[in-house]
């Protein structure tokens, strides 16, 4: 089995709403903040076009039928015709880019999008293990910003595999990743993760335009394969 995944950026998304379902529409009216409100719009276009690319929905099949719901965990669950779909689905959003990840029902999935940006010593020391603080120390100042980023995000993948988000002691999580960034070339490259030092995650971790990405598994598949749509393909062309 593999992995899946699909960007889009706010740009991509449609002015109207007729591809909310009902339920989606009185979640959107409830939300106060534009921010909020278009950060919510733009995973939700992005989960349904990649759950239809995923099935190989007809192209007719209104957006619409697919809802995005979150379970009490907060996790988000795909309904089609308001029932469960057969997938499991990750999501993340960040500065007007979501990125969402798709498998087969049954599977621990977790994707994350993080900004390389500076983070504090104070931040390394409370969110990492001594291992990856010592990981962190070894890095070179020129990949010091880019390694940071990539262990949060994957820790946050594996926390939202584990349908538990920051509850978790992010502690709890390590995340090991060969070092001199300089070698890795566009696309997708493995990381190692455990939980609690015996639970083992199959990651992998991408970066381009300034930002990082990870997606995690429970089980180990290939290098996450990159959905493709006709709904996609129009609005790039746009």
């Amino acid at each position: 089995m593999d992995v899946f995944w699909l960007e889009q950026s706010e740009a991509n998304v449609p002015a109207e709403n007729e591809w909310l379902s009902q339920p989606e529409m009185l979640h959107l009216d409830s939300l106060r903040f534009a921010r909020r409100r278009a950060d919510w719009r733009l995973g939700r276009w992005t989960a349904k076009l990649a759950i239809a690319a995923f099935l190989d929905l007809p192209v007719e099949r209104q957006l619409a039928e697919i809802e995005i719901r979150a379970s009490s965990s907060g996790v988000p669950e795909a309904f089609l015709l308001r029932q469960p779909a057969r997938v499991s689905i990750s999501l993340s959003h960040r500065s007007g880019i979501a990125l969402c990840a798709v498998s087969p029902e049954g599977t621990s999935l977790g994707c994350d999008l993080e900004l390389i940006e500076p983070r504090s010593e104070a931040f390394i020391s409370d969110y990492f293990t001594a291992q990856e603080q010592s990981l962190v120390e070894q890095t070179s100042p020129a990949d010091r910003e880019l390694l940071v980023s990539l262990l949060w995000s994957a820790k946050e993948s594996v926390l939202k595999a584990l349908r538990e988000g920051l509850r978790l002691d992010t502690r709890s999580v390590e995340v090991n990743v060969a070092g001199g960034f300089d070698q890795y070339a566009d696309g997708w490259h493995p990381l190692r993760v455990t939980h609690d030092k015996t639970r083992p995650f199959y990651g992998w971790w991408r970066r381009s335009d300034g930002m990082v990405r990870t997606i995690v598994s429970t089980v180990p598949r290939n290098a996450p394969r990159m959905l493709v749509c006709e709904r996609t393909l129009a609005a790039d062309s746009r």
